[in-house]
């Protein structure tokens, strides 16, 4: 979710994995992507869609989500986030969820953000999804700023469906 021009897609193709589907609000950041892949971009599925309006017509084994729910300041926003994510992931999937942590920043491209711990993350999810890893990341930027990250891997319950 929120993949744009990440270069997590091109690891993952060049890994061997397939079924892979980047979903992002920015086409111009998805042609980057399909640009850098050339050929390989017709492995995978780009979507073009604000995440917050999205309803997924499938269902999927992994949510991987590097600070696009951070962004979602206001809670119809998550609401439908969540909503998103419990049609999209499969019972027993995993939601790999990445945020500022409590101690990043406040603003993010002069945004504003809202900033996690793994208890508040795991929270958000809510009940159905059992935290089964947390660790924390300090991204230096470009400029050299310093920025928190708190990640959590979450599995969604297996008995129970969205």
């Amino acid at each position: 979710m929120g993949g744009g021009a990440s270069r997590l897609v091109d690891v993952l193709v060049s890994r061997g994995w397939d079924d892979l589907t980047v979903l992002d609000i920015s086409e111009p950041a998805l042609a980057h992507a399909k640009a850098r892949l050339g050929n390989r971009a017709d492995r995978v599925r780009w979507i073009v869609a604000d995440l917050t309006e999205w309803h997924p017509d499938r269902a999927y084994d992994v949510w991987h989500d590097r600070a696009v729910f951070q962004f979602l300041t206001e809670p119809d926003q998550r609401t439908a986030y969540l909503g998103a994510l419990n049609q999209a992931l499969r019972p027993g999937g995993l939601a790999i969820l990445a945020t500022f942590a409590p101690d990043g920043p406040e603003k993010c491209s002069g945004l504003p953000v809202r900033r996690y711990d793994a208890a508040g993350l795991s929270a958000q999810l809510g009940a159905e999804f059992r935290l089964l890893r947390t660790f924390r990341e300090v991204h230096q930027t470009p400029g050299g700023v310093a920025q928190p990250f708190a990640w959590c891997v979450l599995e969604r319950s297996a008995d129970k469906a969205g």
